[in-house]
């Protein structure tokens, strides 16, 4: 079987790749499975994830980490754990899309953008025309000042599209806000289907000091927006609590739902560590699923090191135009 359009192979893992330069000023790379590896027959998912503050499409996948590499290849893995997820995941054909703004900053490139929440429906759109799968199931995931991307296709219509099957905010629900129905369009997506889910991962980053000053105002924060939403859907709904290693996890809607706050008892940064370290990401994507089911993934070492790729991914330099 032939490559799909505009897709290269990769050198590692029996993959095909593509970069698109998406407008305004947005680089994507789509990691997909070589074609005689898609099984038509079984139903597909995307998977956008919307890269952190600081980090490029590249370091956000992620690479075997060595001698003066910048550290940010080694730190979120989100094409290993993406790999190690397929590997266990024969229900579905999974493609990974990891989307940057130009500058490096979701926020900044929304500020520049009043009219992001209509550019980001469009961006996603042109993503989903360039895979040649016909109506594949969409994750949205995000980590860090990725959430920005989120919270503004939330912003963009009253209701979430049917397409759109699971939330993944790592480190990364700042901007949960009631002013813009946040909840509301929460709540009722997630009544709309019990395949749907939301999930949210935060630690308790009130007390977290850098160079000796908070990291956090005294009302920002992760930890703080995470109860946020706990203080919103409890307007609706009854959370189980319990104790999952170090994390305090609140769960409703029969696990729809998942919020884990990391207790944090020594006061550390673990902003990145959540997500690669934590294999948090793997977590997020394969709770309330058959893979989440039979492994536990959080609180152990990385789980994914195999599937880690040698050398990072590298853009064509006629491509590259951001």
């Amino acid at each position: 079987m032939p490559r799909w359009p505009g897709f290269e192979k990769s050198p590692w893992f029996e993959e095909q790749i593509s970069y698109l330069q998406l407008e305004p000023k947005i680089r994507a790379i789509i990691v997909a499975p070589q074609p005689q590896r898609i099984m038509p027959e079984k139903p597909s998912r995307v998977i956008l994830f919307t890269t952190p503050n600081g980090s490029t499409i590249e370091q956000t996948s992620g690479c075997q980490q060595k001698e003066g590499r910048d550290w940010h290849y080694d730190i979120q893995h989100i094409g290993a754990q993406h790999r190690k997820w397929q590997s266990l995941n024969q229900r579905e054909n999974l493609i990974l899309v990891c989307l940057e703004a130009r500058g490096l900053s979701w926020p900044r490139w929304r500020a520049s953008h009043p009219d992001n929440p209509k550019l980001i429906r469009k961006v996603i759109a042109e993503i989903l025309n360039a895979i040649p799968l016909k109506k594949p199931q969409i994750t949205l995931a995000c980590h860090s000042g990725g959430g920005s991307f989120l919270w503004g296709f939330l912003n963009g219509s009253e209701t979430i599209p049917e397409q759109v099957d699971r939330f993944v905010f790592m480190d990364a629900n700042y901007s949960f806000s009631e002013a813009y129905g946040h909840g509301k369009k929460f709540l009722n997506w997630l009544k709309g289907d019990q395949k749907r889910t939301l999930v949210v991962l935060a630690y308790d980053d009130r007390n977290v000091l850098f160079r000796g000053k908070k990291v956090v105002s005294p009302t920002g924060g992760t930890f703080r927006a995470t109860n946020r939403m706990l203080d919103r859907f409890r307007q609706d709904l009854k959370f189980t609590e319990n104790r999952q290693g170090e994390f305090d996890t609140y769960s409703g809607l029969e696990g729809q739902i998942r919020l884990l706050v990391h207790t944090n008892d020594k006061n550390q940064i673990l902003h990145t560590r959540l997500v690669g370290e934590m294999n948090g990401y793997l977590y997020a994507v394969t709770v309330e699923t058959p893979a989440g089911a039979k492994f536990s993934f959080l609180n152990t070492p990385r789980v994914y090191t195999k599937w880690i790729q040698p050398e990072p991914f590298e853009q064509p330099e006629r491509e590259h135009k951001n």
